[in-house]
């Protein structure tokens, strides 16, 4: 019997759960559904919650869904790496770029079909889950060692200098896909189609930029990722060895 996993959805439409409940069941998730932040992150913080990602609306009671966003990433791990898709206002463009800012896995503009939600959700989670050696092509499995950076694809982890960096799902597949191949360029159609799985959007080149700015900041103080003006991003790291 497949396993179910389990969504959080935190949005104050309270008729908007149980239909995506019964929509979602027939793909094997369960939907919880929380009308205010308050109840979501106690559903989220409780002894032995175990949801696989969480959906948050940007308009809510007692805080917004960005400062619901802000939060959770400033939880305790596993907390901080829950994979999340903020729902935002059609036409926005800057909800969707404050979201990605602030730790959003992905965004889906209001409103939405819920085959297109299924479909974000499950690419967030294949981020998140999947190994990440299928997307290497040149690189092998087991452990990237650079100077000052160790990436263990087995474990999905990350070593700065020796102190551990808890990513994203999406902030570790960036990564990955960069150093998998030092010194090639990536352009941002190039990293958004591979990330997301499907095609570039209105706001790509903003939203790429934002999640390599989100990577670097947490590698700090090392300069791994370079900019190559108006081309893409290039990992400049210098390689160690590799695991077996």
């Amino acid at each position: 019997m497949p396993v179910m996993r389990r969504l959080l959805l935190i949005d104050d439409d309270e008729h908007l759960g149980p239909p995506l409940a019964a929509f979602f069941r027939r793909y094997d998730f369960e939907l919880q559904h929380a009308t205010r932040p308050s109840a979501g992150l106690a559903l989220l913080q409780a002894p032995g919650a175990a949801f696989d990602a969480a959906i948050l609306d940007v308009m809510l009671p007692e805080m917004d869904g960005f400062e619901l966003c802000r939060t959770i990433r400033k939880a305790p791990p596993p907390l901080a790496t829950l994979p999340i898709v903020m729902l935002t206002a059609r036409g926005d463009v800057m909800d969707r770029v404050v979201g990605l800012e602030l730790g959003a896995d992905d965004y889906l503009p209001k409103p939405f079909e819920p085959r297109e939600l299924l479909a974000r959700i499950q690419t967030v989670l294949r981020r998140t889950a999947a190994p990440a050696a299928p997307l290497l092509a040149s690189a092998p499995a087991g452990l990237l060692r650079f100077d000052g950076l160790d990436i263990d694809l087995d474990r999905r982890s990350v070593l700065r200098q020796g102190q551990t960096v808890e990513l994203t799902g999406t902030e570790f597949e960036l990564l990955t896909l960069l150093a998998g191949t030092p010194g090639k360029v990536f352009t941002r159609d190039d990293i958004l189609a591979r990330l997301r799985g499907h095609a570039a959007e209105d706001i790509h080149s903003r939203a790429v930029d934002i999640l390599v700015s989100r990577l670097r900041k947490k590698l700090e103080p090392l300069d791994l990722i370079r900019t190559l003006r108006n081309v893409g991003y290039v990992f400049a790291g210098v390689k160690q060895g590799s695991g077996p």
